[in-house]
């Protein structure tokens, strides 16, 4: 039989009324009493976890290590935690940071060498601190990378030297939406090479993390095109690690952006 409320040809009107009381079943989960950053190294063959593979891994040490850790309310609850600026897949780190909240509050050493030995070998939680107050992320203005790269010093340098000169040097970069150009130079504050012998080079570079920041390989094409070869073959193999990432100084070097947080806790009363 037709519903009152409907003419010919048209579905009976959906009832909303109980999809739109719905709730999570059981209690909510306990809030967030302590929050805890860590500071953690990619080293190894795990320089080729994507991100996804490392929160995996994480979240199952902290399973292991029985750690407290707070979830969000809902219907799919997630564990709190919160991953700043993570190094692209390849990139080995020495710098590498992520919050947690926790539902009871825990002894921030111990919980440190915990999680550590809970991870897979590769990552290492190097240094954990209580959370005070500001945004981990907004500490972030710069970081500092280490590229080992198999290619000529003499010619790297003519090129880093064009480079430097340079007041933008467009790369393509594929993303979601597709292919974008992005400038390598620009966000460059400082780029120094030092010779190897092999026909290896090491250059380091400091990036201010603007949107989007240079990667390694980005820097990379930057210099081969300045260079005037950056469609020949063959590409330069390089190792890359980030060496540090945190607050920019007066004298542009990168501080710790975990400082701030070990000051709040000496001279909390």
């Amino acid at each position: 039989m037709r519903s009152p409320t409907t003419s010919p040809g048209q579905s009976p009107a959906r009832d909303t009324r109980a999809v739109s009381r719905r709730t999570p079943e059981g209690p909510p989960p306990p809030p967030v009493v302590q929050r805890v950053r860590l500071r953690y190294a990619k080293r190894g063959r795990m320089r080729f976890a994507s991100h996804r593979d490392f929160a995996r891994a994480f979240e199952r040490a902290l399973r292991r290590a029985a750690v407290p850790i707070a979830y969000s309310a809902g219907f799919t609850p997630h564990p709190k935690v919160s991953y700043v600026g993570a190094a692209p897949t390849g990139v080995a780190s020495e710098a590498e940071y992520l919050e947690i909240g926790l539902a009871s509050r825990v002894d921030v050493d111990g919980l440190r060498s915990e999680i550590d030995a809970a991870l897979p070998e590769g990552i290492d939680v190097l240094d954990a601190v209580e959370a005070g107050a500001g945004s981990l992320a907004e500490r972030m203005e710069a970081t500092a990378w280490r590229l080992e790269i198999e290619a000529d010093p003499g010619l790297l340098a003519h090129a880093l030297a064009d480079f430097l000169d340079a007041d933008e040097v467009g790369v393509e970069r594929l993303t979601r939406d597709g292919r974008r150009t992005v400038d390598a130079r620009g966000p460059v504050l400082a780029a120094s090479l030092t010779d190897q012998a092999g026909g290896r080079a090491i250059l380091d570079v400091v990036v201010r993390l603007a949107t989007p920041a240079p990667r390694p390989d980005d820097v990379l094409a930057a210099l081969r095109a300045v260079a005037g070869f950056a469609h020949e073959a063959p590409r330069w193999n390089y190792r890359a690690v980030r060496l540090a990432q945190g607050p920019l100084d007066g004298s542009g070097a990168i501080g710790d952006p975990l400082a701030a947080d070990r000051v709040a806790r000496e001279t909390a009363p």
